[in-house]
This record gives C-alpha cells, structure tokens and sequence, in this order.
C-alpha cells in the first residue's frame, strides 16, 4: 500500500470512530432525555454481595428509589450490581451505562434502561449530563476518575451546581486530608472547592440532602443551566 493510500485508509478508519461516538451521544440522549429527576451512582466492580458496602449501596439506592428518583450506575458487577438491584427493587427506573471491556465488566441483571458504551467519553457525558445528584460510593480508578470529572465540571462552571455525596466516611477520610492537605495548602484548590463535597452515611440523610438541596430551587433545571448541559 502506497502511503497516500494508507493515510486516506487511516482517516477512513478515525471518521468511522468518530460517527460511532456520535452515535452512542445520540442513543444515550434518546434514551434519558426523560428519566428525571436521577441520581448516578458510581462505586466499584470487585465488591461481593456479602460484603456491607454491598448492602449499604443497594440500600441507598432503593430508598433513592422510593423517593423517587431513577438510578443511573455503571451497569456491571459489585457496587453497580447493588445500586442497579436497589433501584430495580424500588419505584423508579434502574439505569445502566454498560462499558464493553475485554475483561472484568459484564451487565447485571438489574436494569430497566440498558445501554452499551465502546467509548469512556460519552458515557461519562451521560453520567454527568442526567444527573441531579452524584453518589460515590467506595471505588477505585474508575470511580475517581467519574468523581473528579464530575467535581471538575462543576468547579469550572461547566457543568450546574448539583450535590456530590461520598458514602464511606472512613473510605474517603485518607484522600480527603490529602486534598485539604496537600490541594488545598498549596492553594491548587480552594477551600471553597473542597465545600463541593460532602461525606455523608446514612441512607436516609442521602436522600434528604439531595430533597434540601433542591427544595427552593426545583429539580429541573434553569435555562441557563439546560444551556450549560448542552456544552457537556
């Protein structure tokens, strides 16, 4: 192959990529454009059934539930499983945002909405995009990675101001005396930023801080803040 010919092959192959992600933005679009109010939950994929943080997030989520929110999580195994089953066990919509992986992801059984994503990027669009509260329970890289996404959004203004609850206290204790520490000391973050979050364990006052957070303002969003989600 000449190399003009592999270069035109090559470009073929990224606008391909390209009209696939598109693709997953307009199928997630379609499909939780009127699954509100939600709240994503993000935890990790190693965590057995029997383990509390199992139990705990499943708990959380059926009350969120209850109360009428849907439940969007990552759709596999571990504390996506718990959220996923909580929420399906309640009154309103379970929603997974399945990852094609090579390894370690499959989709639990628990989902009422079911999508599939081959792209991190517009999968953590949606997360982001149709939430109205995030939840972090215990997790690893993906779920720093989904937390911090979601802190950048709203710390830059990006994204609207929505509550961002980590459920875990003395999981999160460590990483967060290393931001006030280290972040905030060296002034790479403000204190204002770290305001952001809030570290909460109950189930319920989960719940009834979102509702507070929400009770002047409604949970739908402003127009400008429609505008904004429309930049994600």
């Amino acid at each position: 192959m000449m190399p003009s010919e592999r270069s035109t092959a090559i470009k073929a192959r990224e606008s391909w990529h390209v009209l696939g992600i598109i693709a997953e933005f307009v199928e997630a679009t379609e499909a939780l454009a009127d699954i509100r109010p939600a709240v994503s939950i993000f935890g990790s994929a190693r965590i057995k059934p029997e383990h509390r943080w199992y139990k705990e997030t499943e708990t959380l989520a059926r009350k969120l539930s209850d109360a009428g929110f849907a439940v969007i999580s990552g759709g596999g195994p571990g504390l996506m499983e718990a959220a996923n089953k909580g929420a399906f066990a309640g009154a309103s919509a379970s929603v997974g945002l399945n990852m094609e992986l090579p390894n370690e992801q499959h989709d639990n059984p628990y989902q009422d909405v079911s999508l599939h994503f081959r792209h991190f990027f517009p999968r953590k669009v949606a997360f982001a995009k149709y939430a109205a509260a995030f939840v972090a329970a215990p997790g690893g890289w993906g779920t720093l990675d989904e937390l911090m996404e979601v802190l950048t959004l709203i710390q830059t203004r990006v994204g609207r101001r929505i509550p961002v609850i980590l459920v875990g206290s003395t999981f999160w204790k460590g990483l967060l005396d290393w931001m006030n520490d280290t972040l905030v000391a060296h002034g790479t973050v403000s204190a204002a930023d770290m305001e952001l979050i809030r570290v909460i364990d109950d189930p319920d006052e989960v719940v009834n801080a979102i509702f507070d957070f929400y009770q002047q303002r409604g949970f739908y969003a402003t127009s400008e803040e429609r505008q904004l989600n429309l930049q994600l």
